[in-house]
């Protein structure tokens, strides 16, 4: 083999490793440190476009816990599309007085992904009044959330208590999201990272 070509093979050899590496390196850091995710609803309208793209740290919840107005991606209850584990609470019925949100966590984790807004803490009390949640009794601030209609999804006004280790997650478009007011709170065990930048499309580039 000629010196030219023992030098065109190194050079193949060495793309091979560097290609190999980066993408190694890319594969990594989806996996334990920043994952883009698409957002695939309109449930955090208007803070969060259909399409709309964002990183999410992922290490972070490892070393912390997440706090209310966090952002967070997250892996709902299997069977959330079936309502809440308690059939007492998570639907206001007609002629109902009080009814409750939530309170009741499922057991077992679905492998889709949502993004929803952390409005409760492990301990916490949470009640809903026209879409506005009651954290202890105190009203949260929420400029970012789209005003409700006075439907009954919107009236949770029985207070229930979040269980220790889990999450309350809402929706900033309270008339449509499909949220802990139905299917109950989230482990921490469920919860993906915390959503800190939107970077697509570009005209809406900043940090959340």
């Amino acid at each position: 083999m000629t010196r030219t070509r023992k030098s065109l093979a190194g050079s193949a050899v060495e793309l091979v490793a560097i290609i190999a590496t980066a993408l190694g390196l890319a594969i990594a850091i989806q996996a334990f440190l920043v994952k883009p995710y698409r957002i695939p609803s309109g449930s955090m309208l208007p803070t969060l476009h259909v399409n709309q793209r964002v990183l999410v740290n992922r290490i972070g919840t490892h070393f912390s816990s997440p706090g209310v107005g966090d952002i967070i991606v997250f892996h709902p209850p299997r069977n959330y599309a079936q309502g809440c584990a308690d059939p007492k609470q998570g639907e206001n019925q007609v002629g109902e007085q009080h009814p409750q949100p939530c309170g009741v966590p499922q057991s077992l984790e679905s492998t889709v992904t949502f993004i929803k807004r952390v409005v409760g803490l492990p301990g916490d009390t949470i009640s809903i009044r026209d879409g506005h949640v009651f954290r202890n009794g105190v009203e949260e601030r929420d400029p970012y959330t789209v005003p409700c209609d006075g439907a009954g999804t919107c009236q949770f006004p029985g207070t229930i208590t979040v269980p220790r280790g889990d999450y309350y997650m809402m929706g900033d478009n309270r008339p449509d999201s499909e949220d802990s007011r139905f299917w109950g709170p989230v482990p921490k065990a469920w919860i993906i990272g915390k959503a800190f930048l939107t970077y697509w499309p570009p005209d809406r580039i900043g940090f959340l």
